[in-house]
């Protein structure tokens, strides 16, 4: 049978002489200066900054009604002036040191609560537990209850500010110690890792895309949560940040100061993720190649 089939046909070698290619300079094309410069995300995103800028007041011109919509033009004009009597930078300094101060104790907790829910199953189904039952609650319900338990003071801002940072923080930390291969698990413990020696050495750098994750989002939700009671707060009390300075101004009907102080809470907010975040990302993550 098998002589019955038939031979393949042959394909004889050949060799061939690879010439150089002498117009290897042909298929570089220099980057243009525009393109360099396009290049660059910070170019892109002030074009795109600027552009929203134009809209707004385009938009602003033609509704002609400052009540409702002031212009970019009016807006700037109120962020500078109330820069230079100092009464902008003073608000945004109280808010931000009741943030800092809220923020660190939730950070505290979140950590020794994510530790002690890694290391031991009674810790674990008590973070279980607790972020099951608080997490889905907003924190500026609890603002009432904190009011009658802390006074008119920085106390009631502090403990709803606990609440906002530490359910997420806690979460994403804890997300991310599960989330450790199994092999850099045994490598600490065979090197005789244990408690928190072990959570330092071994399980937070390998999950820390997790936990910088829950870092940046309780920071939005903490500050997101101090202007909102500090709206509240600011009624009661009658002082305050950045909350109370655009509540003051809307009963006042200075629309463009209340625009500035929506501006200024989101230029903090800029500041703080470019400045902050980015600079720990850059220098951690994506250092390590965990993170593109």
């Amino acid at each position: 049978m098998n002589d019955m089939l038939p031979m393949p046909p042959s394909r004889p070698n050949r060799e061939y002489e690879v010439t150089a290619f002498h117009n290897a300079d042909a298929i570089e094309r220099p980057i243009p200066a525009w393109e360099q410069v396009w290049n660059q995300g910070w170019v892109r995103k002030t074009v795109l900054i600027v552009a929203l800028a134009v809209i707004w007041q385009v938009y602003a011109t033609f509704l002609d009604n400052d009540l409702l919509f002031p212009t970019f033009a009016d807006t700037m004009r109120a962020f500078f002036s109330n820069i230079a009597n100092g009464v902008l930078p003073n608000r945004a300094w109280t808010s931000v040191k009741v943030l800092l101060m809220g923020y660190a104790i939730g950070v505290t907790l979140a950590t020794l609560l994510s530790v002690a829910a890694i290391n031991t199953r009674l810790g674990n189904d008590l973070l279980e537990t607790l972020t099951s039952m608080f997490n889905p609650l907003p924190a500026i319900a609890l603002l009432p209850l904190a009011l009658l338990w802390f006074g008119l003071g920085n106390g009631s801002l502090v403990f709803v500010l606990i609440h906002s940072v530490l359910w997420v923080v806690a979460l994403n930390t804890h997300a991310g110690f599960r989330g450790v291969s199994s092999t850099l698990r045994m490598v600490g413990r065979n090197y005789g890792l244990r408690g928190f020696r072990y959570v330092r050495a071994v399980l937070i750098p390998a999950a820390f895309p997790s936990i910088l994750t829950g870092l940046k989002v309780g920071w939005a939700f903490a500050w997101r949560t101090l202007i909102a009671a500090e709206l509240v707060f600011g009624v009661s009390s009658g002082a305050g940040g950045l909350g109370w300075f655009i509540f003051e101004n809307k009963n006042q009907l200075e629309i463009p100061s209340v625009f500035a102080g929506l501006l200024s809470v989101i230029l903090i907010g800029l500041a703080v993720e470019n400045l902050v975040f980015r600079t720990l990302e850059a220098r951690t993550v994506r250092r390590w190649g965990m993170q593109h």
